[in-house]
């Protein structure tokens, strides 16, 4: 032991006894006397010699040291003893603090119990030897230790690793070995990274093995792997080199292709750049004849260039060949196309960039500026017109940091150190962010932070979280928002990744921060730890535009205090980022029909070392303009892009009445979505459909009571039957309909369960039946017209217009379901019916203004017809009255209808007035009293029915005219055709 102040010297003495029972020896003594030191290490056997190490302390008179250390003799009086070895364990210093920096000499150590008890001298911690030194602040209770052999063997599985393999190292000990710890010293750095696992890594340890594990190694993991354990009351290191080949990917060329035209450039300079490993590359260009070959050193990397003095005569492919011994060579091409007269070219252009002549459809590149990694490229057309410019480059500082993230998400570093460190450095780099590319890598850099901070649940300082949050700010600054467009065009997802990376991060603050406060032009948090008994609800509030209060109350959060768990409570709003994520909503908030304020609001809730997510939450909206949806960002919906939600969330007018109330059931990240087009919601439109839909309920049940009394009576041939048969069933679909929209709309309101998705999709198919009975009806008039001569099967035709009357609806009722269901866009906001913001409620407006046109198209042809009489049609007198009296209820129906559902498709894109509502309502919910009376009330046979039955009188001339029509239908099928008395009025 060295001592400057105090001269003593701690020998280790080796000494070999004649027998097992000889005597230990005594301490060798210097001028002042010393003692024994402690016995590290024998062996011994019945009659054997021993060979025994002590130690023993010399203390010399004056402060000059022994150059030499010589063998003491041995005393005669002794028994037989022989001194084998004598050396220096350990070196003492003590400095002017009294402090004693003890090192040990190689071959000792000191114990494993006094290394976690004591600290290590700072000029010793980098020399990666385990417990070499250590400081001592009184007597220096031990010394340095005889280290005995090694107890393992660290073994690889290959020390050349191939692209794909999996890399393997085993640890192997003859003794218990505990607490392995893994480190990696790369090639192209001294510093020893620490392991842990992670996407990349994987560790395990067993009483006596240790085992890491890397997949998909680069060059990245290549270098000397350290595992230092703990065995026999010792620190063991083991080292093992490792060696990682390139790959192709690895290897840059610039430029990748190349057109030139040799007499505006007759020379040109290519590029080979590959990382530096710790395998030994030789780099080669070929052809080369004519060229000059030169290699530059960078940092990290190596370029072969290869200069080009004169242009070859023919297209050429020059190749960049790697080699190393034992190794497939590695190979990048080059193509270099010629220019030649009469090549269609795009000229030179020197707008932006040098654009030196390029071959049509050929891809001309530029390297990117200083401090700036990628390339600028720009496509030739064929037709040598210049394409636009793309850019495709990174600041190099954002690009290392992203590596860095991605090897510490990979298992390289201990995050609780590294993360503040990127994040710092990070901060900086947000000030020079210029390009879509820039912006990517650098929200890509967060996103791979929160990721591993989430995954070990490390804890941010205050100081960290205070960079990420100026990050954010950076980001969210409206300078930066032009770049947002173009990178949404790369990553539609890339504001959604990043809101959920800033939740994660910014509820990891360590409690004993707490509490902590962030104020920005675009971001404010604020953070507090709430020790139980709780004395009440938690509320903050935020001066924002417009104003936010948010309250958590103290039912919500006393089952998460148990024990004395204490809850800290992190309230974040972002400004600006509202228009930077996906314009994507779920069923009834169609974004091109609402938008959102300006700000998102996220509610973190860790007790624990745990996240909750289910808690209410009370927040006041200050006052705005137009209807207020609360809404959350839901980052499952749309394929893991996000969108907005209500789901769990309901809006109400606040206390004061001048603030909107949003109470969610879960936490995340709020807003508030803002009707763009105010839609007229009064008392009055909801009274004037309810006692419409109930006046054409009670029409309709009149309707199919006075068909099932005058059946029989109006049904006497097959024209009058297909009629009727249409009308009724028009009248039971809208029956149907009505009734179920009622319900919908008076026990079901504002509701999205299944009975409300079944109210809907049945008012789809029987609103459609109803046109589509209708359309039936308007195809049979259509063929009386157009086939006077064609006589008309019952069964056949029966069935067609069920098929058309019931199939057809119900094919477009299931296919709207199916296709806009599973997007969110099936429901209206609020109620049982198709989503009006989207494309779902054009599925039914789209076949109801077809089908109107249609017989619109009809009743035309129709009137053409009767105008024009033809003489082999039969009497013309005859045949108007009988078609007059089949075109009555689609003369007056249709157009009703028609502007009805017009004023429908007007009620969705109108803006501002209400007329269209009213108008709408009205005519909507008067449908079944339009059947009633036009379809069925003022058929004569109808009413001649009705009268025989409650008057019980008969009509002679109403005898006479049913004869008459009788026989006109025998007549004419027993001559092969049908006269116009077939589709006479009944």
């Amino acid at each position: 032991m060295v001592c400057p102040a105090a001269p003593r010297l701690l020998l280790a003495v080796t000494l070999l006894l004649g027998s097992v029972v000889a005597p230990a020896s005594q301490p060798v003594q210097g001028q002042a006397g010393g003692g024994p030191g402690q016995q590290l290490d024998h062996q011994s056997g019945a009659g054997e010699s021993i060979l025994v190490s002590v130690y023993v302390q010399l203390e010399f008179s004056d402060k000059t040291w022994p150059l030499d250390l010589a063998l003491p003799p041995a005393s005669a009086a002794s028994s037989p003893r022989n001194l084998t070895g004598l050396s220096i364990t350990t070196d003492c210093n003590v400095n002017h603090t009294g402090h004693s920096h003890c090192a040990c000499r190689p071959g000792y150590q000191w114990s494993a119990r006094l290394c976690s008890s004591s600290i290590s001298c700072p000029s010793h911690r980098h020399n990666h030897r385990p417990c070499d030194c250590r400081i001592f602040s009184h007597p220096v209770p031990s010394y340095c230790q005889l280290l005995p052999p090694v107890p393992g063997n660290l073994s690889l599985n290959s020390q050349l690793q191939m692209p794909g393999d999996v890399l393997n190292l085993t640890l192997l000990t003859t003794q218990n070995a505990t607490n392995p710890k893994w480190f990696l010293r790369r090639t192209e750095s001294s510093k020893c990274i620490a392991l842990r696992s992670g996407a990349q890594v994987s560790l395990s340890s067993h009483q006596g093995q240790a085992s890491l594990s890397v997949s998909h190694p680069s060059h990245r993991w290549a270098g000397e792997y350290i595992i230092y354990f703990e065995a026999q009351g010792f620190i063991w290191k083991l080292q093992q080199e490792v060696k990682v080949p390139l790959q192709k990917a690895e290897v840059a060329r610039f430029p990748d292709e190349l057109s030139i035209a040799c007499a505006a450039s007759p020379g040109f300079q290519l590029s080979c750049c590959f990382p530096s490993t710790n395998l030994v590359y030789t780099a080669a260009w070929s052809p080369r004849e004519g060229s000059q070959v030169s290699l530059i050193h960078r940092t990290g990397s190596q370029c072969l260039l290869l200069d080009v003095q004169h242009c070859p005569e023919a297209n050429t492919t020059y190749t960049c060949v790697l080699e190393s011994q034992g190794l497939d060579p590695l190979r990048r091409s080059v193509a270099v196309t010629i220019i030649r007269d009469g090549d269609i070219a795009c000229p030179e252009d020197f707008s932006a960039v040098a654009w030196n002549v390029t071959k049509a459809g050929h891809v001309a590149q530029v390297p990117c500026p200083v401090n700036k990694a990628g390339t600028v490229k720009r496509l030739c057309g064929p037709d040598g017109a210049w394409g636009p410019v793309q850019h495709n480059c990174t600041d190099v500082g954002i690009l290392a940091l992203y590596d860095e993230a991605r090897l510490l998400q990979a298992g390289q570093g201990k995050p609780d150190r590294r993360v503040p460190q990127i994040l710092e450095r990070l901060q900086e780099r947000a000030e020079v962010t210029s390009s879509p590319s820039d912006l990517l890598k650098l929200l890509s850099t967060v996103e791979v932070l929160a990721d591993v901070v989430a995954e070990v649940r490390t804890a941010l300082t205050p100081s960290a979280l205070k960079d990420l949050l100026t990050i954010t700010d950076k980001v969210l600054d409206t300078n930066v928002s032009s770049l947002w467009t173009l990178a949404q065009a790369q990553e539609p997802s890339m504001g959604s990744d990043f809101l959920l990376a800033v939740e994660t991060l910014a509820r990891s603050l360590c409690p004993k921060d707490q509490p902590f406060s962030f104020s920005s032009s675009n971001v404010l948090l604020q953070s507090e730890l709430l020790e139980p008994p709780l004395a009440g609800d938690y509320q903050i509030s935020f001066s924002t535009q417009p104003p936010l209060w948010v309250r958590i109350p103290r039912y919500a959060l006393t089952p998460l205090v148990h024990n004395g768990t204490s809850v800290s409570v992190t309230g974040l709003v972002l400004q600006n980022l509202d228009h930077l994520l996906p314009s994507n909503s779920r069923q009834g908030l169609g974004d091109l029909q609402y938008g959102t304020p300006g700000l998102v609001l996220v509610i973190s809730i860790m007790a624990d070392g745990k996240a909750f997510t289910q808690a209410e939450v009370i927040m006041d909206f200050g006052q705005t303009h137009g209807a207020l949806h609360c809404v959350f960002w839901d980052h499952s919906l749309f394929q893991h892009v996000g969108g907005w939600s209500d789901s769990g969330c309901q809006a109400q007018a606040a206390d004061d009445g001048l603030a909107t109330q949003c109470i969610c059931q879960h936490l995340t990240a709020f807003s508030t979505l803002m009707s763009r087009h105010t839609v007229p919601e009064n008392p009055v439109l909801e009274l004037l459909t309810q006692v419409g839909l109930g006046a054409s309920i009670l029409a309709l049940l009149v309707c199919l009571t006075v068909y099932r009394l005058v059946w029989r009576a109006v049904v006497r041939n097959k024209v009058a039957f297909f009629r009727h048969a249409a009308l009724l069933n028009m009248a039971i679909c809208l029956l149907a309909a009505d009734t179920w929209y009622l319900v919908g709309s008076v026990f079901l309101p504002g509701t999205q369960d299944l009975l409300c998705l079944a109210t809907a999709f049945l008012c789809h198919f029987f609103y459609l039946g109803t046109f589509f009975w209708m359309l039936a009806q308007a195809l049979l008039l259509a063929h009386q017209l157009l086939f006077v001569f064609h006589q008309l099967s019952k069964h056949l035709i029966l069935s067609l217009m069920v098929i058309l009357g019931y199939l057809c609806p119900l094919g477009f009722a299931g296919v709207t379901l199916g296709l806009y269901l599973p997007r969110g866009q099936y429901l209206r906001e609020g109620q049982c019916w198709l989503d009006g913001k989207g494309s779902a409620v054009y599925t039914f407006v789209g076949p109801v203004l077809a089908i109107v046109g249609v017989n619109g198209l009809v009743l035309a042809m129709t009137v053409l017809k009767l105008l024009r009489p033809s003489l082999s049609e039969g009497p013309s007198v005859e045949k108007r009255q009988a078609l007059l009296g089949v075109l009555k209820a689609l003369l007056i129906l249709t157009p009703i209808f028609g502007i009805t559902w017009g004023l429908g498709l007007a009620t969705m894109l109108e803006e501002a007035s209400a007329i269209p509502h009213y108008i709408f309502v009205i005519l909507n919910s008067s449908q079944g009293v339009f059947i009633l009376w036009f379809g069925c009330l003022i058929d004569k046979k109808v009413q001649e029915a009705l009268r025989k039955r409650f008057c019980h009188t008969r009509h002679p001339s109403s005898n006479i005219s049913l004869a008459t029509n009788e026989t006109c239908c025998s007549e004419q099928s027993r001559g092969g055709s049908q006269t116009a008395s077939s589709v006479s009025p009944p």
